[in-house]
C-alpha cells in the first residue's frame, strides 16, 4: 500500500476543454503551426495534445502507452517529449521511451519515421534499422531536415526527408558524455535536452548536462554559445560569462535572439545577438505559478517552448502542468491548464512542499533524508511527519562547509545515512562527497568544481558526476561515479579508490573490478554481507559487486529498455534511478522512465509493486493502482515499508507492506517447522519471520513465497524455534 508521506503533488489529468479547464501531466515539448495551433507532448499521458489560438485543448493523438501506429487516438507512444512540426503541417515526435521518432500527419495519422520500438543504441542508418537512445529534442531546418537531440548517446543525429538517420556532432564510439567543441563527431555533449534552427541552419542546443548553450554551423563546428560547462548559477552578462541551471528549452526568433527554458533557474532567458545574456521572466531559485510582467512572474520547471512569427513566446511550464504566454511586452499570462505545488515550505506532511526530492534515505528510528535537489537542501522529516532543512540554504546554491545552515550544495543528487546518523551526500556538480554530522557540513573526498578520476585520500581524489552513494556496515562509502563509469569506495580512513568499472569506457561486460564496464551507473545499494548493487541505468540493467570485486548481471537485458517482469535474465527496466536491499536479499528498485517500483526477490523474480508501467500520476493506493512520476530516489526500512522520492510529484512517498487477513488462517510452531493452513485463496504472499525474539518487531526475514492456492497448508523449517507470534504473512 502506497501513500503520500510529505509534500503535495502539482495539479494533474487528461481533460481536453478550455483555458484553466484543461488537465496535463508532466508536460514537455511544445511546437506552433502555421496557423497558430500549439501542439504538446503531453508526457504522462502518453498523448500528443492540441491548442487551437482561443485556448482550446483537445486530444490531437494517442493517449495510451504503446508503439502502435494509427489514426489519432488509435495509435500510441510511451513517453513522448520533443515535437516539432514543418511547413506542410506535419509533426514529429521524439517518443522517448520507444526510441523512436515518430511523424503525424495533418489528418491524424501516426507512423514510425526512424528508430525501432523498445531497441535503444546509436546506430546510424535507414528508417527502423536506425537506433536511438532517449531522444529528447527535435528541431526542422529548411530543407526538411530533421534534427534529432540524442539525450542517451549524448549525441545530436540528423533525419533526412527520407529517413536516413546520420550523426551529425558527438563522438560515435564513446557516448559517456562531456563539453569539448570542436568538429563534429571531435565534440562532445552532456546530456542535450532541446535543439533550434536558425534560418542559416546554425543549430542551438540546450547541453543541460553541461549547463550551457551550444551552437552547430553549418560546417559542422561545435562551440559553446553561452555558460560555462559544470558551473551552474544563474548569472546574467556577456555569454560565457553568464551561468545557466539545467537549460531545457530552446527556441530563436526571426531576428536570430534565442530563448532558452533555465529550467533549474524557474527562469525564461534571451541571449541577445551580441551574446548577452538576460533574464526575461521569473525569478532564480523561486518557484511558482504567478503571472505578471517580467521577473514580477513566477515559473515551476519550465521546459519546452516555442516563439510566434510575432515574438510572442509560448512555455511549457512542466512542473505547474500549464501553458504560459510571454507577450512581446512581457508580461506573462496562463493559456491553459492549472497550477502546481513544488515549493520550499517547512512544516507537516502534506502542508511541507519539496522541489524536485530526488534521493531518500531512512535511520533506525525512522527519520527520513531527502536530497531536494532543486532547493539545494538536504531536508528531514521526523518519524511523526515534520519536515525541516537539514543542511543548506533554501535557493542558495554553492560549495560552503561549515554550520550546517550556512553550508551550501551545488546538486545534492543522493543521500545515505549511517546507524549514528551522519548523513553523507554527493554533491553532483560540486564533485565531491558531503558530510553532515553534529550540525555541521565538511568535505569528505573530491575537490569541489573539479571533476576527474584519480584516486587518493581527500580532496586529493576527483570525481566526474557522482550521482550515487550508499554504505556499508564498516563505514566504508560507495559513490556511483556516473561520467567516469566506475563505482568507486572510500574507506573510513577517506582514501579513494576504484573498486569496479573500466573509466570512461562504457559497457556492459562482467569481469572483475576495473575489468568490469558499467554504463552510467546512477544508484547504489549495499546489503549485509558487503554486496554492492548497481542501477547501471544506460545498460538497464542490476548489478553486483561482490566483496571480492566480482561483478555480475542480477537483472535485465543489457541495452533493452522495457517494464517486463519475471526472472532474472527476462525482466527488463528503463533508466533506473534509484536502489534499496532489504535484510532478507530483496532488491528494490525505482524504474523511474518506467514510473514504477519494482521488486527482485532473493531467488531473482523481478515483480511491480507499484503503479503500471507507461502511467504516471500521483495517486495513493495498492500495488500497480498507485502511481508515480518519475520516481528516482528508494530506501527500506527494517520493517519493510519502502520511502519513494516522487520527483515530478515533489512528494515522498511510503509503502507498507499488506498484512493478511484470510479465512481460517492458522499460523502453529512446532519443533522444527511452522505450519501455515487456510481455507481462503492466497496469491503472491510471502512468508517472513521475526528477526529478533524480542518486542518490537522491527526486522523481518522472507523465509519463503507462497504459491497460488484455495485451501491448504505451507510448510517451512524452524529451525530457530520461534513461536507462531513471531511469524507473519504479507504481500510486497
Amino acid at each position: 500500500m502506497f501513500g503520500t508521506q510529505a509534500g503535495r503533488p502539482a495539479a494533474t489529468g487528461n481533460a481536453d476543454g478550455v483555458g484553466s479547464t484543461a488537465r496535463f501531466n508532466n508536460p514537455t515539448g511544445m511546437a506552433m503551426d502555421g496557423g497558430g495551433n500549439l501542439y504538446l507532448a503531453d508526457t504522462v499521458n502518453n498523448s500528443i495534445r492540441k491548442i487551437t489560438p482561443d485556448g482550446t485543448t483537445t486530444t490531437f493523438a494517442g493517449g495510451q502507452a504503446g508503439s502502435a501506429d494509427g489514426n489519432g487516438t488509435n495509435a500510441s507512444f510511451r513517453s513522448p517529449v520533443g515535437v516539432v512540426v514543418d511547413a506542410n503541417g506535419n509533426l514529429y515526435v521524439a517518443d522517448q521511451s520507444n526510441n523512436t521518432i515518430r511523424k503525424i500527419t495533418p489528418d491524424g495519422t501516426v507512423s514510425t519515421l526512424a528508430g525501432f520500438p523498445g531497441s535503444k543504441g546509436g546506430v546510424d542508418d535507414s528508417g527502423t534499422n536506425a537506433r536511438f537512445t532517449h531522444p529528447a529534442g527535435l528541431a526542422l531546418d529548411g530543407a526538411g531536415n530533421l534534427y534529432v537531440a540524442d539525450t542517451g548517446n549524448n549525441r545530436i543525429r540528423t533525419v533526412t526527408p527520407d529517413g536516413v538517420v546520420s550523426t551529425l556532432a558527438g563522438p560515435l564510439t564513446n557516448s559517456a558524455g562531456g563539453s569539448t567543441d570542436g568538429a563534429s563527431t571531435n565534440a562532445s555533449f552532456y546530456f542535450p535536452v532541446a535543439l533550434a534552427v536558425d534560418v542559416s541552419t546554425n543549430i542551438y542546443i540546450a547541453d543541460t548536462g553541461n549547463d550551457t548553450i551550444r551552437k552547430i554551423t553549418p560546417d559542422g563546428t561545435v562551440s559553446t554559445l553561452a555558460g560555462k560547462p559544470r558551473s551552474r548559477g544563474s548569472s546574467d552578462g556577456a555569454a560565457t560569462n553568464a551561468r545557466f541551471a539545467f537549460p531545457q528549452g530552446i527556441a530563436v526568433d526571426n531576428s536570430g535572439n534565442l530563448y532558452v527554458s533555465d529550467t533549474g533557474n524557474n527562469t525564461i532567458r534571451r541571449i541577445n545577438l551580441d551574446g548577452t545574456v538576460v533574464t526575461l521572466a521569473g525569478q532564480a531559485g523561486l518557484a511558482g505559478a504567478t503571472d505578471g510582467a517580467g521577473t514580477n512572474a513566477l515559473f515551476n520547471l519550465p521546459i519546452g517552448m516555442v516563439v510566434d512569427s510575432f515574438g510572442n513566446l509560448f512555455v511549457v511550464d512542466g512542473a505547474n502542468n500549464s501553458i504560459r504566454e510571454i507577450a512581446t511586452n512581457g508580461v506573462s499570462t496562463t493559456l491553459a491548464g492549472p497550477g502546481g505545488s513544488a515549493g520550499s515550505d517547512n512544516g507537516i506532511e502534506s502542508s511541507a512542499r519539496f522541489y524536485y526530492p530526488n534521493s531518500v534515505a531512512v535511520d533506525t528510528s525512522r527519520n527520513i533524508y531527502v536530497a531536494d535537489i532543486l532547493n539545494f537542501v538536504v531536508r528531514k522529516i521526523t518519524a511523526d511527519g515534520v519536515v525541516s532543512v537539514l543542511a543548506g540554504q533554501i535557493g542558495q546554491s554553492g560549495d560552503i562547509d561549515g554550520p550546517a545552515t550556512n553550508a551550501r550544495f551545488a546538486s545534492p543528487n543522493s543521500v545515505a545515512v549511517d546507524g549514528s546518523g551522519n548523513v553523507y551526500v554527493a554533491d553532483s556538480d560540486n564533485q565531491t562527497i558531503r558530510l553532515v554530522s553534529n550540525g555541521m557540513v565538511s568535505t569528505v573526498a573530491g575537490h569541489s568544481g573539479k571533476n576527474g578520476s584519480a584516486d587518493g585520500t581527500g580532496t586529493n581524489a576527483f570525481f566526474n558526476f557522482p550521482l550515487g552513494i550508499a554504505l556499508d556496515l564498516p563505514g566504508n562509502i560507495y559513490v556511483a561515479d556516473a561520467s567516469n563509469q566506475t563505482v568507486r569506495v572510500i574507506s573510513t580512513s577517506g582514501l579513494v579508490s576504484t573498486l569496479a568499472g573500466k573509466l570512461s569506457k562504457p559497457g556492459s561486460a562482467n569481469g572483475i573490478g576495473t575489468n568490469a564496464m558499467f554504463y552510467n551507473p546512477t544508484a547504489l545499494a549495499v546489503d549485509g554481507s558487503g554486496s554492492v548493487y548497481v542501477a547501471d541505468s544506460g545498460n538497464e540493467l542490476i548489478r553486483k559487486i561482490a566483496p571480492d570485486a566480482t561483478v555480475t548481471t542480477v537483472a535485465g537485458l543489457a541495452g533493452h529498455a522495457g517494464s517486463v517482469d519475471g526472472g532474472p535474465t527476462n525482466a527488463t527496466f528503463s533508466n533506473m534511478s534509484g536502489l534499496a536491499v532489504d535484510n532478507a536479499g530483496n532488491i528494490y528498485v525505482a524504474d523511474t522512465i518506467n514510473n514504477t517500483i519494482r521488486m527482485i526477490t532473493s531467488a531473482g523474480a523481478v515483480t511491480t509493486l507499484g503503479d503500471v508501467a507507461g502511467t504516471r500520476g500521483n495517486v495513493d493506493g495498492t500495488g500497480t493502482n498507485s502511481s508515480f512520476n518519475n520516481p528516482s530516489g528508494i530506501a527500506v526500512d527494517a520493517g519493510g515499508n519502502i520511502y519513494v522520492a516522487d520527483t515530478f510529484n515533489n512528494t515522498i512517498r511510503v509503502g507498507t507492506p499488506i498484512l493478511v487477513a484470510l479465512p481460517a488462517l492458522q499460523i502453529s510452531a512446532l519443533p522444527g517447522q511452522v505450519l501455515i493452513a487456510w481455507s481462503g485463496s492466497v496469491t503472491g504472499f510471502v512468508l517472513q519471520s521475526s528477526s529478533t525474539l524480542s518486542f518490537p518487531l522491527t526486522a523481518w526475514l522472507t523465509v519463503s513465497n507462497i504459491p497460488t492456492m484455495v485451501g491448504g497448508q505451507f510448510v517451512v523449517t524452524n529451525q530457530a524455534g520461534d513461536p507462531a507470534g513471531f511469524f507473519r504473512l504479507r504481500k510486497p
